[in-house]
C-alpha cells in the first residue's frame, strides 16, 4: 500500500496529511441542499427597523452611489449595500476615555475587556445574491464597502486587526441565509496572522523579498493553479487543510485591500464571482468560510482564503492540530479549474 504524504505549510509550522489512498471524487462531497422557508428576514428591504441603525449605507445616485448612515429614528430605504452593528457582538467599542487599555488578573490569570467592533455588511437587497451568483457590479459595491469600513475601523487606537469574513451555509456557521459579510476588529493581532507575519518577516530579511510573491510565482504555472486575471491568481495551496480549499492572491505586492486601485477592485469582484461560482457549480453550493488575511506591514501580502466545509474534524485533528485532507490539492485544482473556466465563459457577453 503506498504511503500518504505529509506536507508542511508554506508559512506555518503545520503538517497536513494528504491522504491520497483515500482519494475521493468531487461528486463524493456533494450534499443535498436543505431548503428552508424564511418568514421574515431582518436583512431584506422593508425590514430595516429590525437592525440597529446602519453605520454605512450605499444609495443610488445617477450612475454612481452616495455614502450615508442611518439616524437613531431613521432608516434609509432603496439601498444598495448596508453595514450595521451586530445585535450580538463579540467585541464592543469602549465608551470613552482610556478604559480600553485596562488589563488585570482574575484568579491569577490575565483578563481584559473585549473592545472592538462587530458589524454585519449586508451585501445586497436581494436575499440570495451571494458572490457565487451575484452581478459583478454589485460585488464591486461590496468590496468598496469593505474598503470604507476597513479604513474607518483601522483608524481607532484600540484596533490592532480588522477581520473581514463570510460564513456561507449552515455548516459554515451562517445563522441567516441572506448574503452578508461580518467584520470584527480586535485589540490584538490574532495568533494565525501573527504566525504568518513572523514567517513573512523572516523570509523578507533572509531573501530580500515577499514570501507570498515567491509562492505566487511558483503556483501560477503549477498543477495547483485554478484561475487568473490581470490582477489576481487563484490556486489550491500546497498543504491544503480542507478539500477544495483555494486562495486568491493579488499579483501586485500590497499589504491590505486599502492599496487596491479601482481596476483591481473590479478584478477582485470578477475573481470572487467566477471562483465561488465555480465552487458552487462543482459541489452544489457547499458551505464555506471565506476570510481576508491582511495587516499593514511592508513584508506582508494580503490574500483571501476559502475553506469549503466538506469534512468533519474529529479526535485526531482536534487533539493534535494535524489535519487529514482526503482530496489532494492537485486533484481539487484540476476540478476547480474546469468549473471556474466554465463559469468565466458563461459571463462573457
Amino acid at each position: 500500500m503506498p504511503f500518504n504524504e505529509l506536507r508542511r505549510d508554506y508559512l506555518l509550522d503545520r503538517w497536513v496529511v494528504i491522504a491520497s489512498a483515500r482519494r475521493r471524487r468531487p461528486t463524493d462531497f456533494v450534499k443535498e441542499k436543505e431548503i428552508k422557508k424564511i418568514s421574515s428576514c431582518p436583512f431584506c428591504p422593508g425590514n430595516e427597523h429590525m437592525t440597529p441603525p446602519a453605520v454605512l449605507v450605499y444609495l443610488p445616485s445617477g450612475e454612481g452611489v452616495v455614502r450615508d448612515a442611518d439616524g437613531d429614528g431613521f432608516r434609509h430605504k432603496g439601498w444598495i449595500v448596508r453595514c450595521v452593528p451586530n445585535l450580538y457582538p463579540a467585541f464592543t467599542p469602549p465608551e470613552g476615555g482610556e478604559g480600553w487599555r485596562v488589563e488585570g488578573f482574575e484568579g491569577g490569570y490575565p483578563v481584559r475587556n473585549a473592545v472592538g467592533h462587530h458589524e454585519v455588511l449586508i451585501e445586497s437587497p436581494n436575499h440570495d445574491e451571494h458572490p457565487g451568483s451575484a452581478r459583478v457590479s454589485q460585488l464591486v459595491h461590496v468590496i468598496n464597502a469593505y474598503l470604507d469600513r476597513y479604513k474607518s475601523l483601522s483608524s481607532h487606537p484600540y484596533v490592532r486587526y480588522v477581520s473581514i469574513f463570510r460564513n456561507h451555509g449552515a455548516d459554515a456557521g451562517a445563522s441567516l441565509s441572506h448574503a452578508h459579510t461580518q467584520i470584527i476588529t480586535t485589540p490584538f493581532i490574532p495568533k494565525l496572522v501573527d504566525l504568518e507575519l513572523r514567517a513573512s518577516r523572516r523570509f523578507w530579511k533572509r531573501k530580500g523579498g515577499c514570501i507570498f510573491c515567491d509562492i505566487l510565482d511558483k503556483e501560477r504555472d503549477g498543477p495547483r493553479f485554478v484561475w487568473e486575471n490581470r490582477s489576481l491568481v487563484a490556486f489550491a495551496p500546497w498543504a491544503s487543510v480542507h478539500p477544495f480549499e483555494f486562495w486568491i492572491v493579488p499579483k501586485r505586492h500590497q499589504s491590505t485591500i486599502s492599496e487596491m486601485t479601482p481596476g483591481e477592485v473590479h478584478d477582485l469582484a470578477e475573481g470572487l464571482r467566477v471562483c465561488l461560482g465555480g465552487l458552487r457549480k462543482l459541489l452544489n453550493d457547499p458551505s464555506y468560510n471565506l476570510g481576508f488575511h491582511m495587516i499593514r506591514r511592508e513584508y506582508y501580502h494580503w490574500h483571501i482564503e476559502v475553506y469549503p466545509r466538506l469534512s468533519i474534524w474529529a479526535g485526531f485533528e482536534k487533539t493534535t492540530g494535524t489535519y487529514i485532507n482526503v482530496m489532494p490539492p492537485e486533484d481539487a485544482a484540476a476540478s476547480l479549474r474546469e468549473a471556474v473556466q466554465e463559469e468565466s465563459e458563461s459571463l462573457k457577453p
